[in-house]
């Protein structure tokens, strides 16, 4: 070739060579790019430029290719505008002339910003996120480096954060300082030398959380009680949560000598922005302080400022050691200890002392009480010789406080007062009966009485002592007809008191009746032998006679076997009641005079029932209240409080002084409900008891919060519980039992503590195993238990989470298309308890949130997915139905036509009787009904027919004859269903058919049957009848295809015949009167046989049929024997019908 070449110079033939082009250029991505080729040799030289074996047209878009001559040399230029990616390439330009070709290559680079990398998330934390990137092409220049941006979700781009020129060489990148649990938006962009490439594909990612930066906000503390203070705050700032609040948890701590300065937790659960909640079991008036920290998923954050209150003031102690000394006839001095500090619940206002005098009688004196800031308190004015009970108690701003026991003193005795009465009488000429009454103020123990006789006055000739048990003496050996003076003096060890008052007696021989008791009244308790004294004294000996007074009038008294007079005069009463009471008097008379005393009976009874409250309950202590009532004539000497606790037969009981009208029990337990009475007792006794009352101390049973996790983690042989969800129910905790066992297995493990703690850690478990859990806390409200499932892990560190997804996803898909498969019939997987594997424990926490990510992508997947298939699966099935429907309504198009075009019955004699039968024949349900018009007799029995091929047999005559058919049918109450005309059902058909009738429900599924020709106003005149569709239904039922009969119309039937059941109605108008001679006899029904069962009655249908009819009408026949037998639905049919 060379030689050739060389020839062809030699002989000034050059053929066409390239003597000039660049190997190799490079263009930037839509600017202009030139390339030239310079050719040599004979002209003319033509150049063509080529890409790739695809030559250059100028018809190409972009493409431009011109030529200039520069003397022996031919220059041609490619210019492209603009450059596209594709044009990288090797682009070649060919030099032709007559001689000979030559072409150069020529490979093109398009340089041209980088396509964006495809990013994806390594790893999602609460305060970073690590991405890693997959670069695309790189625009034929080298990555210079990588842009990534951030913002958050609700910023736009323009406040994006950047991180400019991350290495090329790198792949991964971690974005730090973000906020937990925030929503954000990241893209990337990668860089080369011609510039930086479109936006990635842009992540959306949520941090995870983390415990929360900031405290709750406006913590306030407000005392409410004595134990109580209630806390009120509201949750962190938004941007300083960190995550959803999910609870808190309240420290508080003593401010005392003797208190524990670490904090005591309770954990809450969130309940809104703003929260309360109130401490109980506090100590009273006492000081503490208190913090609340917030809580998320992620842990606590930290705690608000502490604030320090104190509980409000209550009731102090009962002072101790009270001591009284009587110092004089009527004074007393009392002394007490000072109460410590903690016993005064408060700040000291004073003491109060309590006292009153318990009579002689067993009355109580009027109830004082004294005010002093001092421990010592001296009583003066008392009573001399008396008995005082005596209560102190120390009051606070709160009121008064608990009072001491009772203590009982007794005043000093002094000189007795006057005896409170005296009376003298004459009994003879010699003797006088001096009585008298005790002193009122005794003063002391009287040790005797003194009687003076004086005459004259004050000179006394006679002193006379008498028991201090007596209350009347008799003076003898006085001179008749002389006047004494007589006064009586009692005596204590004090020595003689005053005198009682002077009267003057004088023996008489003719003494006048004279009653020496005194006019009173007399109190007694019930059920007691009361004596009514009434001694008498005259000359001659009087006579004594007792009434009563009974609505004003006096009337004397009853004596039987309870009520008696003794010969002293006495009035005995045995075994007195309430009815006893009353006024009574006692007369005595003799020949010189009368006397009359009244006594007022009073019969004591026990004191009525009080009404007893509840004024005040706390976790600890129930304070009662109550209003007393009647006191049965008798003072209030004290109450007795019972109490017991709920469903327990052991009853406590307190002493209550008669002066307190509350009573507050202490130490009561927490959270539970107690049983109170309150007697009142009186001189005679105890009283009815109270209606019983129940009241429960503040606080309830333990509870588990649903916001915790009660798995902290799981590993393979271990789990840690989180307890901090167990909330005390503001009881204390006295128990915790723990529970576990593998799957399977009937032996349980017990664990037991006495308190709770934060977080429980079970040992020693079996790998890759299901355990059953169950937890039972109690505090003295009562006991809560919790149940759940768990699965340790396997040595790689994975779950057995088949039957935990298994399970889960049973659940969450039952949950949203479970009532859709009952509605479609369909037995779906019940779900059954869910193991609480929410957080699986997996070998590092940075596959933690992938993992979780993962569960929470396949669960959401799946519950789409089935919720896609169960729409897609309703959508196919309505759409069927739909089909369905319609090709059942054209089926009865067809069924209507063809039954309408069946009337081929011939004419027959016109002399015969018109009747009118109307038989119905339910084919679903089989029910047979026939009814005569005129003259012929109903039968109504309207039950489910059973047709068998025997009712429609082979049977022909040449003659009028009469045949007796039967049909058997089983009895049914519900008689409802479609009507077919058997007016051409007679025997004498060409071919037995098996006409055993459907006893499907005719009644739909659907909502509304598909109705078609409903009140259609189409209407066809017949040959004789005129027939009116007046409505047609579809049922539900299925139905063979009819066959061809054997008559004229087997092409209209094998046509038209439906493919599913139905039910039409016709209604026929009687014949024309010219043509009533070719209607065919119709049966006529007779009534039922004896001797049938019950079960299986029987109708007979004699059909009387001429021979010369019998071949027009059996096709008609046959016909509609054929819709009875294929179940084809429902006709009405009102013929007129000639013997």
């Amino acid at each position: 070739m060379a030689q050739e070449t060389d020839e062809l110079k030699m002989s000034g033939k050059v053929p066409a060579m390239i003597t000039s082009y660049p190997n190799t250029t490079l263009a930037t991505q839509s600017q202009k790019k030139e390339m030239s080729c310079t050719a040599h040799g004979e002209k003319p030289i033509i150049v063509r430029w080529e890409k790739e074996d695809r030559i250059i047209n100028p018809e190409m878009s972009r493409y431009l290719v011109s030529t200039k001559e520069v003397g022996d040399e031919v220059i041609s230029t490619l210019q492209i505008l603009p450059t596209v990616r594709e044009d990288s390439g090797f682009f070649s330009c060919h030099a032709i002339n007559s001689y000979g070709e030559d072409r150069g290559i020529i490979q093109l680079t398009v340089q041209e910003p980088p396509d964006p990398p495809e990013i994806e998330i390594r790893e999602v934390r609460a305060r970073s996120i690590a991405l890693r990137w997959t670069m695309g092409f790189d625009g034929n220049s080298p990555i210079t480096g990588y842009d990534i941006e951030c913002k958050n979700k609700s910023d736009s781009w323009d406040s994006v954060q950047r991180t400019k020129d991350v290495s090329p060489q790198l792949n991964q990148a971690t974005i730090i300082d973000l906020h937990a649990s925030s929503t954000y938006n990241i893209r990337m962009y990668a860089k080369n030398r011609i510039g930086k490439s479109e936006a990635s594909n842009e992540l959306t990612i949520t941090t995870d959380e983390a415990a929360p930066d900031g405290p709750p906000q406006d913590v306030q503390l407000e005392p409410i009680s004595s134990q109580s203070i209630r806390v009120t705050w509201k949750a962190p700032k938004k941007h300083l949560q960190n995550g959803i609040i999910r609870g808190y948890q309240i420290g508080y701590r003593e401010y005392s000598a003797g208190g524990n300065f670490q904090f005591n937790i309770i954990s809450i659960d969130t309940t809104g922005d703003s929260e309360v909640y109130t401490l109980d079991n506090l100590k009273k008036f006492t000081q503490y302080g208190m913090v609340v920290q917030a809580c998320n998923r992620a842990g606590i954050g930290p705690s608000s400022q502490e604030i320090i209150t104190t509980t409000l003031e209550d009731g102090s102690s009962p002072p101790e050691n009270v001591q009284a000394v009587a110092t004089s006839p009527e004074t007393i001095s009392i002394t007490w200890s000072t109460l410590a500090k903690d016993a005064l619940n408060g700040i000291l206002q004073g003491f109060r002392v309590i006292y009153w005098a318990n009579l002689l009688d067993g009355e109580l004196g009027e109830i004082k009480n004294v005010t002093t800031t001092q421990p010592s308190l001296e009583l003066d004015g008392l009573e001399k010789y008396t008995n005082y009970s005596i209560q102190v108690l120390a009051f606070t701003r709160a009121g008064d406080g608990v009072r001491s026991e009772q203590i009982f003193t007794r005043t000093k005795e002094d000189v007795p007062g006057p005896p409170a009465g005296v009376k003298a009488a004459a009994a003879s000429a010699s003797t006088v009966f001096v009585s008298w009454l005790p002193p009122i103020k005794l003063n002391g123990i009287i040790r005797k009485y003194t009687v003076f006789c004086s005459h004259p006055y004050p000179t006394v000739i006679s002193e006379f002592e008498a028991s201090p048990d007596s209350f009347s003496y008799r003076i003898p050996n006085l001179s008749r007809n002389r006047q004494y003076s007589v006064w009586v003096v009692a005596v204590t060890a004090a020595g003689r008191g005053n005198s009682s008052e002077i009267i003057t007696v004088e023996p008489l021989a003719k003494a006048p009746a004279r009653i020496l008791t005194f006019s009173g009244t007399v109190t007694t308790p019930w059920m007691k032998d009361i004596i009514l004294p009434c001694k008498a004294v005259g000359d001659p000996a009087p006579t004594v006679k007792w009434m009563k007074e009974s609505n004003g009038t006096p009337s004397l008294v009853m004596i039987d076997g309870r009520r008696s007079i003794f010969s002293n005069g006495s009035f005995i009463i045995r075994t007195v009641k309430a009815e006893d009471s009353g006024y009574y008097s006692c007369v005595a008379t003799n020949n010189w005079g009368s006397d009359e005393i009244i006594l007022n009976l009073q019969v004591q009874v026990p004191p009525d029932q009080p009404r007893l409250t509840v004024s005040k309950t706390t976790s600890s202590s129930i304070t009662l209240s109550w209003i007393p009532g009647d006191n049965g004539g008798s003072s209030i000497r004290g109450y007795i409080l019972q109490y017991s606790e709920d469903n327990s037969e052991q009853w406590g009981s307190f002493p209550i002084s008669p002066s307190e009208r509350s009573y507050r029990l202490e130490t009561l337990k927490c959270g539970t409900w107690y049983k109170f009475t309150l007697t009142a007792q009186n001189g005679v006794g105890p009283g009815r008891i109270s209606e019983i009352i129940e009241a429960k101390t503040l606080g309830k049973e333990p509870q588990f919060s649903k916001e915790q996790e009660l798995f902290a983690s799981i590993n393979t042989t271990r789990v840690r519980l989180n307890l901090i969800g167990w909330n005390d129910g503001g009881c204390p905790i006295t128990s915790f039992t723990l529970e576990y066992r593998p799957f399977g297995t009937t032996a349980w493990t017990t664990a037991q503590r006495t308190s709770l703690t934060k977080s429980y850690i079970v040992y020693d478990l079996q790998e890759a195993t299901w355990y059953e859990l169950q937890m039972r806390v109690c505090n003295s409200a009562g006991c809560a238990e919790k149940q759940a499932k768990f699965a340790t892990l396997n040595y790689d560190g994975i779950s057995n989470l088949g039957y935990f997804y298994s399970d889960f996803l049973t659940e969450k898909f039952n949950s949203i298309v479970g009532s859709a498969y009952k509605t479609l019939g369909v037995n779906y997987l019940k779900s059954g308890t869910i193991p609480p594997l929410i957080k699986s424990v997996v070998q590092s926490e940075e596959g933690l949130a992938t993992n979780e990510g993962l569960k929470m992508l396949v669960t959401i997947s799946c519950i789409l997915v089935g919720v896609l298939l169960l729409f897609v699966l309703l959508l196919v099935v309505r759409r069927r139905r739909r089909e369905q429907r319609l090709k059942r309504l054209r089926d009865a198009k067809s069924l209507a036509e063809m039954l309408m075009s069946k009337n081929t019955r011939t004419s027959d004699t016109l002399n015969k009787q018109q009747q009118t039968l109307r038989m119905h024949i339910d084919i679903p349900r089989a029910q047979l009904l026939i009814e005569e018009r005129d003259t012929m007799e109903t039968i109504d029995d309207r039950s489910t027919v059973l047709l068998t091929d025997a009712d429609f047999g082979e049977t022909s005559k040449q003659k009028s004859l009469t045949v007796t058919h039967t049909v058997h049918y089983q009895s049914v109450s519900q008689a409802t269903g479609p009507l077919v005309d058997v007016s051409d059902a007679r025997p004498g058909t060409n071919r037995a058919r098996s006409s055993m009738v459907s006893t499907e429900s005719a009644s739909s599924t659907y909502e509304e049957l598909a109705r078609a020709y409903e009140h259609a106003k189409m209407e066809e005149q017949l040959r004789h009848a005129k027939f009116t569709i007046t409505e047609c239904f579809i049922s539900d039922t299925s139905s063979e295809q009819l066959t061809a009969g054997t008559n004229e119309y087997t092409d209209s039937l094998t046509s038209s015949t439906p493919s599913e059941s139905g039910i039409c109605r016709f209604t026929a108008s009687p014949p024309k009167p010219q043509d009533g001679g070719r209607v065919t006899n119709m049966a006529v029904p007779k009534a039922h046989r004896p001797g049938r069962k019950e079960e299986e009655l029987a109708i007979d249908f004699c059909v009387q049929e001429q021979a010369t009819q019998g071949g027009g009408s059996a096709g008609a026949r046959d016909n509609v024997m054929m819709a009875i037998h294929n179940n084809i639905g429902e006709l009405e049919i009102d013929l007129w019908v000639q013997d």
